[in-house]
């Protein structure tokens, strides 16, 4: 049953466009991503350890992937003198396996985008704003995760379960660690271990919508997820997908959608640090509304 009435749910989203208005017009909350920050950052890289966040793509259709991205060879070596092998890779970028970048153009809520643009801006062409393009192929912060499965002693949270805000802030002090400005905001839920473990569910634990009241007083730039930030079923009324409505097209944050975060959380504990040089290289294709990634953690 949805915790969050459709009212309720239309208030949140004007509180938190309201909170976000510093950001730039185009590039939405990358805004508070200075060049000091990048810099700044880049001194967490100390041990030289580096860890993938993008997990492996799937070519498997499944329950979770009925869209699975296709690899075919379109040439083969021949043994004899100069030849080249060849091959081709086609994704659906926006599926529930994979791991993206979601552009500020992907979510349109009551005819508009972000920072009010109206919807038609994306054609059967390619999107004429706010694209993957405004990031210029690079993209780099600090990261922070927060472990929440941690948190709560158990090794994912249950399919349909939410974080709240008060989540945030308890893992942050768990982990002696805190969430700034700029930041990129990595959130862990075991959605990709359970998965491994059990299978997929048609449920998803993911961020409650007031938990991106957290994301909006404390700056961040990106929220990213093993998931896809939105829980299911949705908490809010009438709105399958709150989060991405709330963080997308009122606060102007990219997402970062079904990371790999079980290694990255066990390099963190190692390493006994949460925070880490993050960077992030979307594909630089005009007009696209996301992108697949393969983020980098550098300790």
């Amino acid at each position: 049953m949805s915790d969050l009435t459709a009212p309720a749910f239309r208030e949140l989203h004007k509180q938190l466009r309201a909170a976000n208005a510093w950001a730039d017009p185009e590039r939405g909350a990358l805004a508070a991503l200075t060049r000091a920050r990048v810099a700044a950052a880049a001194a967490l890289v100390r041990s030289g350890r580096t860890v993938a966040l993008g997990a492996p793509v799937e070519t498997a259709a499944g329950p979770d992937n009925p869209d699975p991205a296709e690899h075919r060879m379109t040439a083969l070596p021949t043994g004899v003198g100069l030849s080249f092998a060849r091959d081709r890779f086609a994704m659906n970028v926006h599926g529930d396996v994979d791991s993206h970048l979601d552009a500020l153009c992907h979510v349109s809520y009551d005819g508009t985008l972000y920072g009010g643009v109206p919807a038609t801006a994306v054609t059967a062409a390619g999107a004429t704003a706010l694209t993957v393009d405004v990031l210029g192929g690079a993209l780099a912060g600090r990261g922070v995760l927060l472990d929440i499965p941690r948190l709560r002693g158990t090794p994912w949270l249950e399919p349909g379960s939410c974080v709240s805000a008060d989540d945030l802030r308890a893992a942050e002090s768990a982990q002696r660690v805190r969430v700034t400005e700029g930041d990129l905001l990595l959130v862990r839920t075991g959605h990709r271990r359970r998965r491994e473990a059990l299978g997929c569910s048609p449920a998803r634990a993911g961020l409650h919508p007031r938990a991106l009241e957290f994301a909006a007083e404390r700056r961040v730039a990106v929220l990213g997820s093993d998931g896809n930030s939105d829980a299911a079923p949705s908490p809010a009324a009438g709105v399958a997908y709150p989060v991405h409505v709330l963080a997308v097209q009122a606060m102007g944050l990219h997402l970062l959608d079904y990371l790999a975060l079980e290694e990255l959380a066990r390099v963190c504990a190692q390493e006994d640090r949460w925070a880490f040089l993050c960077v992030v290289a979307p594909l630089r294709l005009p007009g696209a509304t996301g992108s697949p990634v393969n983020p980098v953690a550098l300790f």
